[in-house]
Parts: structure tokens; sequence; C-alpha cells
């Protein structure tokens, strides 16, 4: 990692990927964005990594979102590239193979918020915090919160994050099903690597496919999604994690996936 400010450690099948910028917030400036493109391309690659946790150092701030700062004398072009960079990577957490848990420690504002919203499930402390602010500094989002945040919560309630600016709280962001869970803060990471450890001890093709057909479904019509389920559910079946699951299930035991 160029900017030393991302850290990655490995604990069995699960890499943790860690934003280090507590003095910005964990803010994303155009270099952190290129490491962590970087790092979520090595967790992509690593056939060892069976599921990634994605978070930030500290209690006060998951990511504050983008580099302030850097964006405020951003030409027309410079804002289209910074906002396509930060696509690229949004779409690489979207659509790696490998399920990405965000455990979100404090603020998730603007594009932190955005990147939460890319990752497979998300757990919140209770000192969480999130929002859409963009429009109180004269933009809209550009990370994707116009296309992802409705498909989470619902029309109304992105539209009114969106359009107000607000901040909202880890409770109403469970109520809305922006996370899955809120636990104390001292409790997050345990948490957040139970359930990294649940998934990755599951079949690697089953959750490939299952969240392939999941992310595919979005933009199909209910026919073409099911079409591509039933092409995944079957390709399962040339595996031997599928003869390996099925065979420890009728003999009443834990399977021990191969990644095959």
């Amino acid at each position: 990692m160029k900017t030393g400010q991302i850290k990655l450690e490995k604990l069995e099948h699960v890499l943790r990927i860690t934003i280090d910028r507590p003095e910005a917030y964990n803010a994303l400036n155009p270099a952190i964005i290129d490491d962590l493109i970087e790092a979520f391309q090595t967790a992509a690659r690593d056939s060892e990594v069976r599921a990634v946790i994605f978070t930030g150092v500290g209690e006060r701030a998951f990511i504050a979102g983008a580099d302030i700062k850097s964006m405020s004398a951003m030409a027309p072009t410079d804002a289209r590239e910074f906002s396509w960079r930060g696509h690229k990577l949004l779409q690489l957490i979207e659509w790696i193979d490998k399920p990405v848990i965000a455990a979100i420690n404090g603020v998730a504002l603007g594009g932190g918020c955005e990147l939460a919203c890319a990752c497979d499930i998300r757990i919140a402390s209770d000192k969480s915090r999130f929002g859409q602010p963009e429009v109180g500094l004269g933009i809209l989002p550009g990370w994707g919160a116009t296309v992802r945040l409705h498909r989470i919560v619902g029309q109304g309630a992105a539209r009114e994050m969106i359009l107000t600016g607000r901040r909202i709280f880890p409770e109403e962001a469970l109520r809305l099903g922006l996370v899955s869970a809120v636990v104390p803060a001292e409790q997050l990471q345990e948490e957040a690597m139970k359930v990294a450890t649940t998934v990755a001890k599951m079949a690697p093709f089953a959750i490939a496919g299952a969240k392939r057909s999941m992310n595919k479904s979005m933009f199909l019509d209910t026919e073409s999604a099911c079409e591509v389920e039933v092409d995944l559910f079957a390709l399962c079946f040339s595996t031997q994690d599928q003869k390996v699951g099925m065979a420890a299930f009728i003999e009443k035991r834990e399977p021990e996936f191969i990644g095959k």
C-alpha cells in the first residue's frame, strides 16, 4: 500500500482491511482510494481468503466521507475522474466473489455511507452515525448513493436522507435495514469476525454464486433473474464441495469445504 494508511490482516480464511487515517476521520482521498482498490484486488486473488471485514481505525469514524480539502479545488473534469475512481472501488467491493462485512465503528457519512452500502453485510456499533450530507456542500452524492441506497432502505427513506442531508442514528439504521445488527462499540470487531468466520466456513463456490445471483437480479426481470439462479445452482453440482456438503448432511456431521 503506497500511503501506508491501509492495514491488511489475515486470520485464517478472513482478511481484515482497515483504513488507518484517524487524524482525518478516515476520509478518502485519491491515494487512499487507489490503495483500497489494491487491497480488495489482493483479497480477490487470494484463494485462501473466503470473507473480508472492512473497517476503520478507532471508534470515531468508519469513513467520514471523501476528503473535502482535496475536493474543494477540483474542476469538473477532476470531479468526474474522482467520482469514477470511487465507483471503481465500490463496484469491486460489490462484485468481488467473496462476501464483504462492513464493521461500522463510527460516522459513515457521504462516501463512507456509500462504501458501506456496497458491502454485503453491515454491522454497526452503538456509536455509529449515517448520512449523505453532500447537498449541504453544493454537490450530490458521487459514489452511488442515488443508485444503491434506495435498494436497501426504500425510495422514501433514501430520498429523505439524500435531499435533507440529515444524519441517522444506529437504531433508525437498523429499523430501515441499512444495517443488520447494532452492537456495543467494544464488541463490534468480535461480532464482525464471528459473522465473517461463519461465512468463511461455507462452500466458496456456492457463496460466490449466491452473491452473483443476488447482484444480477437487481438489473433483470424476474424470469431472467431466475434463469441466472438456475444456471448457477446447476453449476454447484459440478463442484467437489457440493458432494462434500451433501454427504456431510446425510452422515450428520459438519462439512469441511475445500473450495473446489
